[in-house]
């Protein structure tokens, strides 16, 4: 009964708590839905209150506050999160091209901290982290119940530092250690090249970076010179996503007219469509969209958009499979939400959340034995097509990269060159007839 008594001897932290939420929002006619949050909101406040009065030791409110919305939001979905001011400000540096990590996009699938994809020419990607890989431990810390903030901010560290990941990969028996040296990761998401004369190549590594549709609209200028193009490959495999905006310029850049993708959610403002616009500098030339699991959020934007109009063919394997859309929100002591405020949709109505897009043609990444590069042999030998020329990376030109050719670029390569033979062949029928 003491305990009763005392519980309503509220320490401040808890009477601050209690008076913004009830006289901020106790208006006249309050919903009986209303009721019952502020009857259980009570309840924390009483919570909290005998936290700070009997814990074994001294409680900071601040803490054990955002503890609380962290807890709040963990129970909602793996993507809505509470950003601590910290944590806000180094999203934001992010966002401008770089920051210090090892260089992985993570989520949480089935309970389990999942790495989407490990970030292109980064100590994870140079380490050999892949897409799907579980990570069950960072430095022997188990990551069961772990947030993905609370990952982050172990993954990230000085420059030269190490870290270690228990890694569990689909086939394996046992967990491996994987120790990775962090490093500056700089985010540059936009890489070109020439695979052959005619023919361009793409590759968008995450649209997390606010300029890329202005980088790829500088690639497609670059590779369409004055010649044009007769088919270009866009590479969004391992790509893990990113900004909302910079999707949509991508995918417009390749539709002339016509729904890009459309957000539904409860509020009238979450409700949006977004269409694509004229292009100035038309362009009709065949394209092949590279996919794998690692491709998720932004990168199934673009590519459900194309797919849909029929501007694209899909190559690859399935995507990972996230269709939602998170709001950053600030708050006035420079923390933040990262709440989910709706779900996307391609333009043929499809919500691709944990489906991910199937390809077109189903072409899994052959990846090549290094005991078999050793001995000088590649995938053609291994695969006994050794009378075949053996491919090379694409030359760079002026801007560009070079393009390490895999079989999946070279079957996209093979599909243009037959579609231009196809679109030549009936062309010259039309004449003819």
């Amino acid at each position: 009964m003491e305990m009763k008594r005392r519980a309503w001897m509220l320490r401040p932290a808890a009477w601050v708590l209690l008076a913004v939420l009830f006289l901020g929002g106790g208006a006249p006619g309050a919903l009986a839905g209303e009721d019952d949050t502020y009857r259980h909101l009570k309840t924390f406040a009483a919570v909290l209150d005998l936290v700070e009065r009997n814990y074994v030791e001294e409680v900071d409110p601040q803490k054990a506050i955002y503890g609380a919305i962290n807890g709040m939001l963990a129970a909602l979905d793996p993507y809505s999160s509470f950003l601590t001011p910290e944590e806000y400000g180094e999203m934001n540096v992010e966002t401008e091209g770089r920051f210090t990590g090892i260089g992985i996009e993570i989520s949480i699938r089935d309970g389990v901290l999942t790495v989407v994809a490990p970030i292109e020419g980064t100590p994870a990607d140079r380490a050999g982290i892949r897409s799907n890989d579980r990570i069950l431990k960072i430095d022997g810390v188990s990551t069961k119940n772990m947030t993905m903030f609370e990952a982050v901010k172990r993954l990230r560290g000085p420059k030269g530092s190490k870290v270690t990941l228990s890694i569990y990969r689909e086939g394996w028996q046992q967990l491996q250690d994987v120790e990775i040296v962090r490093d500056v990761i700089p985010i540059r998401s936009v890489r070109w090249g020439r695979l052959e004369d005619g023919y361009g190549y793409v590759r968008i590594s995450t649209f997390q970076h606010k300029h890329t549709t202005a980088d790829v609209r500088k690639a497609l200028r670059a590779l369409e010179g004055k010649a044009g193009l007769r088919g270009l490959v866009l590479d969004l495999r391992n790509n893990p996503g990113g900004l909302l905006d910079q999707a949509i310029g991508v995918a417009d850049l390749f539709l002339d007219e016509g729904l890009i993708v459309y957000t539904d959610g409860r509020l009238k403002e979450q409700q949006k469509k977004y269409y694509a616009r004229k292009n100035g500098h038309p362009r009709t030339y065949p394209v092949v969209v590279l996919v794998n699991g690692g491709s998720a959020s932004a990168s199934e934007i673009v590519t459900g958009a194309l797919q849909d109009h029929h501007r694209a063919l899909v190559l690859g394997t399935k995507t990972f499979g996230k269709a939602s859309v998170q709001t950053i929100i600030p708050l006035e002591d420079g923390a933040a939400l990262r709440l989910t405020t709706a779900h996307y949709f391609t333009p043929a109505g499809r919500s691709i959340h944990e489906k991910g897009i199937v390809p077109d043609l189903v072409v899994p990444y052959v990846e090549a034995a290094p005991e078999a590069e050793e001995a000088g042999q590649g995938l053609y030998e291994r695969l006994g097509v050794a009378e075949r020329q053996k491919p090379e990376a694409a030359k760079a030109e002026s801007g560009g990269s070079q393009v390490p050719m895999d079989n999946q670029i070279e079957e996209a390569l093979r599909i243009l060159k037959a579609w231009d033979v196809f679109s030549r062949a009936a062309a010259a029928g039309e004449v003819r007839g």
